[in-house]
């Protein structure tokens, strides 16, 4: 049990929401410093994982390994062997190194379930890395869009990878379109001076959002809105935000695999009339774009169309066109 398992922003958005006494009740029940067998078997039937991960300069990046199922492995229940390496180009390439924080997300779309688990790298080599579990939870299964991967051919040719300094069109046509987004976020030690909470509450995490098709309104300027609908109330992502406002995001285009990666400031807005324009919106995440990183066909998976959470029912569409 981890007996203080939220840092200081989270504790903050409790008590804004007002689930401070129930999440200082529930956390150390649901937070563990180690993987339970049902998530060490999870993680095992997985075709691929998200991962979050920080780099020299405390900027979070999301990122996504992919290999056949049992890559990701646990063979004990404070540790998890990932039977694979990041791509050139990826951005998890360059902080991969001992010691280092990452964040894993493992979530099955098809049956819309997802486990999280934050560590540090313990161990490298040439096939892959251990993790040492800092922190394990579950995420319920609410607003992801079920969709099942398949492996594509591998590809001959090799595109080259595309810095953009702002978005272009396509980049603004993929985010506009999705229906789900991943984010890579950090509590890093410079943020946690001070902080009652657990050692184990610090490092990175990677969490997933979903939406209707255009969720994510692209404003002029680079600048993303996300509405914010009601989950756990743990407030991991958002806390984070609040004590670290840097995000790394993750689009990924189901037809041909490619990546987009996106580096944003954020802010996030928890009352005013703004929160009107989205319904089933409780705040709004706004996302300042610096840059992005497009890696095209850089993902070995393709899915089908995609089932629509259930719970997108009491969600609706941006009132105001992109502005």
């Amino acid at each position: 049990m981890i007996s203080a398992p939220f840092h200081a922003g989270e504790r903050a958005l409790q008590m804004q929401a007002g689930s401070r006494e129930q999440m200082a009740f529930a956390g150390p029940r649901v937070i563990r410093d180690y993987m339970p067998d049902q998530h060490r078997e999870f993680f095992a039937q997985l075709p691929f994982v998200v991962v979050g991960s920080l780099d020299a300069n405390l900027q979070p990046w999301a990122s996504v390994l992919a290999a056949p199922a049992g890559f990701a492995h646990s063979p004990d229940a404070t540790h998890l062997r990932v039977d694979a390496v990041p791509a050139a180009g990826d951005p998890l390439a360059g902080q991969l190194a001992q010691g280092a924080p990452l964040g894993l997300l493992g979530i099955e779309p098809h049956t819309r379930r997802r486990n999280r688990m934050n560590g540090t790298v313990e161990s490298l080599d040439a096939t892959g890395f251990m993790l040492e579990v800092q922190q394990s939870f579950g995420n319920c299964p609410r607003y992801i869009q079920a969709r099942e991967p398949v492996f594509a051919a591998a590809r001959t040719d090799s595109a080259p990878v595309q810095w953009l300094d702002r978005l272009d069109l396509a980049a603004e046509r993929l985010i506009g379109s999705a229906d789900t987004l991943f984010i890579a976020t950090a509590y890093p030690e410079a943020a946690a001076a001070g902080d009652e909470a657990d050692a184990r509450s610090h490092g990175v995490d990677v969490s997933h959002r979903g939406g209707r098709p255009g969720f994510v309104r692209v404003d002029e300027g680079g600048v993303l809105t996300v509405p914010d609908f009601n989950g756990n109330r743990f407030f991991n992502t958002l806390g984070n935000l609040l004590a670290h406002p840097r995000a790394g995001l993750l689009f990924i285009d189901y037809d041909n695999g490619e990546l987009l990666h996106v580096v944003a400031t954020a802010e996030i807005v928890l009352d005013g009339p703004e929160l009107a324009e989205f319904e089933g919106a409780e705040r709004l995440l706004r996302l300042h774009v610096e840059h992005a990183l497009r890696r095209p066909a850089a993902l070995p998976l393709r899915w089908g169309d995609a089932q629509l959470s259930p719970h997108l029912a009491g969600t609706g569409h941006w009132a105001t066109a992109r502005g």
